[in-house]
């Protein structure tokens, strides 16, 4: 039999399916691979991947870390954390640093379990529920509705429209086609509320934007204007959102094919932190990083001249079994290690929190049921550059 020639393409839905495989391949075949269509090199190896992440001096974000904005040539404005290098990313760093104190967390924690039960509670009669639409979006949705002091009669709109924005590709070898205003278009959900929030302050993030002060490169120290507050409103729930719901339908989905791990939780709660990083090891949310290449550079014997454009697999890294043994054999008993929110100064700053709802999720969960199956045929593929995971994971908890 005749191997088809090895071919990779981000915004190919049937790859997306299931890019395992292809990143097999990829990593065996061409550790540094180039697609002549998107003009693109990829790096696949856990070894590479971790190499190139920490090192922003020559794969830059500022252009863009998901395919189709680096593709597209898109400016992006300034507050955008995701798509900022330093200086302007350390800047922005620290003072984002504060949705995320122990304090917050603290507080977040008791909150993320009411979501919980008030999600789940009324699913209890029912013969099966959705692990997406009914619990991992709604969470998500709420938990970043609470800390940016969003109404939640509102936040289902903005969510749909975020949803909106980042959906890509095609059912055949497409490209990432995006609006040149995704930007603007992001943060006009939430001028009312900034406007509100200015003339009512409170104890949520979206306050503590408008009365933070910023230190420039300068030295001097200026408040943030209305359009970056604006700019870090939008990057927060939209990155909130989409990274926790898509873990939570990958858990929900591998627990239901996995009956003795998903017993083991049950019997031993406190395994479930360890169940969450397999889970981010075996299906990482984000598992593309985009990455524009700052200076001249070698791997595997081919130098990538500065201007080109990088993909680091992190999703493929993760199954590399250079760096795992039986990396494609999902085992809650595994040893931590991942790439799945990255590593060096992008780190994903979200991490706690995502890890912190998908415990308390599964927590809550596994005390309600022990058993169910999943429904694949109602099930959904979402389809985004910069997430992979489900729209929809329904499952039967009532096998007649």
């Amino acid at each position: 039999m005749i191997e088809a020639e090895l071919y990779y393409d981000p915004f190919d839905y049937r790859i997306d399916d299931d890019p395992y495989p292809t990143w097999r391949r990829m990593r065996a075949e061409a550790p540094l691979y180039y697609n002549e269509m998107h003009n693109f090199y990829a790096l696949s190896r856990y070894a590479d991947v971790a190499q190139a992440l920490p090192d922003w001096q020559s794969y830059r974000s500022g252009h863009g870390t998901t395919a189709d904005i680096l593709f597209s040539g898109i400016e992006v404005p300034p507050g955008i954390l995701l798509f900022e290098d330093p200086p302007l990313h350390d800047l922005h760093r620290r003072l984002l640093s504060r949705v995320f104190t122990p304090r917050r967390m603290l507080a977040v924690e008791g909150l993320v379990r009411e979501f919980c039960c008030r999600a789940l509670d009324p699913l209890r009669d029912l013969d099966g529920f959705d692990f997406v639409t009914q619990l991992g979006a709604v969470l998500a949705m709420r938990t970043i509705g609470y800390l940016l002091g969003i109404p939640e009669s509102d936040q289902q709109v903005i969510r749909d429209g975020t949803d909106q924005r980042i959906t890509v590709g095609s059912d055949g070898a497409g490209g990432g086609d995006v609006s040149a205003t995704i930007f603007q278009d992001s943060m006009v959900a939430f001028v009312e509320y900034i406007d509100w929030r200015a003339r009512h302050p409170s104890d949520d993030l979206m306050t503590d934007l408008l009365t933070a002060e910023v230190a420039d490169p300068d030295g001097s120290s200026r408040p943030l204007d209305r359009g970056e507050v604006l700019a870090y409103t939008a990057m927060i729930a939209g990155a909130g959102n989409e990274t926790s719901a898509r873990l939570i339908g990958f858990m929900g989905e591998l627990l239901g094919e996995h009956p003795d791990q998903r017993r083991e939780l049950v019997a031993h709660p406190a395994l479930i932190p360890a169940a969450v990083e397999e889970t981010l090891r075996y299906e990482a949310p984000s598992p593309v990083q985009a990455r524009y290449v700052a200076r001249d550079v070698e791997w595997h014997g081919h130098r990538v001249v500065e201007g080109s454009y990088l993909l680091l697999l992190n999703g493929s890294a993760n199954r590399d079994d250079r760096q795992f043994a039986d990396p494609d054999r999902y085992d809650i008993h595994r040893k931590p290690g991942h790439l799945s929110f990255g590593q060096g100064i992008h780190f994903c700053l979200g991490a706690a929190l995502a890890r912190l709802e998908a415990r308390i999720a599964f927590e809550e969960v596994l005390r309600r049921w022990s058993h169910w199956e999943v429904d694949y045929a109602n099930a959904q593929r979402a389809r985004t550059s910069s997430v992979r995971g489900w729209a929809r994971m329904p499952v039967k908890t009532r096998v007649r």
